[in-house]
């Protein structure tokens, strides 16, 4: 009797450990894919309390948080046949745990390998300018491509970034002398749009001066005034240049008549 009732206790224990230990605990991010008897439930269990009998049943977990993947640099050669090494970063997410378990052995790394070659293939189509200058189009198409490849997994590709472009050095060069001469040739524009308004200024300031003769002398009269400011001892008159055409004239014509009386 006493055995009998030994052995039912034995079994009692077993049964509530094995009972205990089918309770699994799912967190609110997390989904558990449930096998039983090698066939796949319809529905993923979670979040909450899921119970799992072993070996009947077998539980994968599932994240579905987005995660962040690193695409490892690739060699790329441009469509203007310049070498570059670029990198990226992708976030993906689960979106149907069931086929992410089902459909792929291992979704992030399939994934890693589809971004590199869709990354090589895509930026080899591209120029070097516009792959600095369209970087937001470039990883919209990324995130198209791969999203494409990945939903039939049950993966949703949310965003695709480019996340560094380096350039061999003789290139860097190239494009810090383009830059230099882009600015200098902007500086000489800028040089020459100066003194064409500084000529036309003075053209118009010649005209109305010319309007009142007055204003010339005034204009002498308050450069004096400018010179005198800086005591010195050296003073210069300024002398219209139409005192020495007419000067000019009067010569000319006292040399003329000059020039006469002797012939008479």
């Amino acid at each position: 009797m006493e055995i009998s009732f030994g052995f039912t206790a034995v079994v009692i224990v077993i049964i509530v450990l094995y009972l205990i230990s089918s309770i699994k605990i799912l967190a609110e991010y997390e989904r558990g894919v449930i096998f039983r008897l090698g066939r796949l439930l319809t529905s993923a269990k979670g979040p909450g309390v899921a119970l799992v009998f072993s070996p009947i049943d077998r539980m994968v977990r599932v994240s579905l948080r987005q995660e962040a993947l690193e695409v490892p640099p690739q060699d790329i050669i441009t469509r203007d046949n310049v070498t570059l090494k670029v990198n990226a970063v992708i976030f993906l997410r689960v979106i149907d745990p069931n086929k992410a378990v089902v459909e792929v052995s291992n979704y992030v790394y399939q994934t890693s390998q589809f971004a590199q070659t869709t990354l090589r293939s895509v930026l080899g189509e591209q120029e070097l300018d516009e792959l600095l200058a369209h970087r937001e189009k470039i990883n919209l198409r990324l995130q198209s491509i791969l999203d494409q490849h990945t939903s039939p997994w049950g993966v949703k590709v949310t965003n695709v970034e480019v996340k560094q472009v380096d350039m061999p050095e003789s290139m860097l060069r190239a494009m810090a002398k383009q830059a230099e001469a882009e600015r200098e040739k902007r500086s000489k524009i800028i040089h020459a749009e100066g003194e064409f308004s500084a000529a036309q200024r003075l053209v118009d300031a010649a005209h109305l001066l010319a309007t009142e003769p007055v204003s010339v002398q005034l204009r002498y009269l308050q450069t004096l005034t400018e010179i005198g400011v800086e005591k010195n001892t050296t003073v210069i008159f300024p002398v219209p240049v139409d005192f020495f055409s007419g000067l000019q004239k009067m010569l000319g014509k006292s040399g003329d008549e000059t020039t006469a009386a002797k012939s008479a």
